[in-house]
């Protein structure tokens, strides 16, 4: 389908971004008959509602909010490219969108917070999430991600660190059911894990391969609430080491292993790989990456 009237889409983004069409006319400098007639038209067009009406505005409907994602991401890297082409893309500001998974969320919360620190012009949002954001679609600029590193032509894939896991229980659980004596003792102790095991993560295969079925416990729908259910003393179960090793109560139940680690991607996508707020974000993250097995 040939894209003929920009101008219809333009007008629609600024409705499910705005919610009203008085708000709409004004940011587009327009009479709000000429806004309705853009939407009625548009809606024709693609013979779908983009919008439900009610007496205290417009309300974007699935298609609506489709439209929303990729005009906004359209709009960015529209933005991103004006930029360029005027000089002013050395400048380190404006929306810096982070995306990671759960045991990542620590971590990049003081990357993030240390880089806004040296750029205060960055607004940052850092989503936590275990599905991969379309970074396409400008869901995200940055994403964190384990295991494989995906194949994917329009990404730039970096590998960024090594994320060391250990098997810790709280004191309380040593207290009442004793220390893990060695592999031969695994048959008598209490084990937390996730409900389903993702088997690329070195350290769920190697929990679904040692621990009996009828010894885990404590079954999570994420690392967090596995995290959460360990703190609690529920069970043994996997942190990661810069976790386990700074909560006061937690106890170490076996050396941890190097065949446990998790390796995590930087990965951008290759149309904002080189504007500058990216470029500098995953520069300095790169560089604050190189101290995570220590801790």
């Amino acid at each position: 389908m040939e894209i003929d009237n920009w101008d219809e889409y333009r007008t629609a983004y600024q409705v499910a971004r705005l919610r009203t069409v008085s708000a709409a006319a004004e940011v587009l400098g327009v009479h709000h008959a000429t806004v309705i007639r853009h939407i009625d038209s548009l809606e024709g067009k693609l013979g779908a509602k983009l919008f439900q009406r009610h007496a205290r505005g417009y309300t974007p409907t699935e298609a609506g909010e489709d439209l929303l994602t990729v005009a906004a991401a359209t709009e960015d890297q529209l933005t991103q490219l004006a930029g360029r082409i005027h000089g002013r893309g050395a400048s380190v500001s404006g929306d810096l969108i982070v995306t990671c998974l759960p045991q990542m969320s620590p971590l990049m919360a003081r990357t993030i917070t240390k880089y806004q620190a040296d750029n205060p012009d960055i607004r940052a949002e850092l989503i936590v999430d275990t599905r991969p954001l379309r970074l396409e679609y400008g869901e995200a600029h940055v994403a964190l991600r384990a295991g494989a590193p995906g194949d994917d032509l329009d990404n730039i894939v970096q590998e960024l660190a090594k994320m060391p896991m250990g098997l810790y229980a709280h004191k309380d659980y040593v207290f009442r059911h004793g220390p893990l004596k060695g592999m031969e003792d695994i048959p008598n102790h209490r084990f937390c894990r996730m409900s389903t095991l993702n088997l690329r993560a070195p350290f769920m295969r190697w929990m679904g391969e040692h621990v009996p079925e009828e010894n885990v416990v404590y079954k999570c729908s994420d690392t967090n609430t596995v995290q959460d259910g360990v703190i609690a003393g529920a069970g043994i179960g996997f942190l990661p080491s810069y976790i386990g090793n700074a909560h006061p109560d937690m106890k170490e139940m076996l050396p941890s292993e190097q065949s446990w680690s998790s390796t995590f991607w930087c990965v951008t996508h290759v149309d904002l790989h080189r504007t500058a707020k990216v470029h500098s974000f995953v520069t300095f993250l790169k560089e604050e990456a190189k101290g995570w097995g220590d801790l």
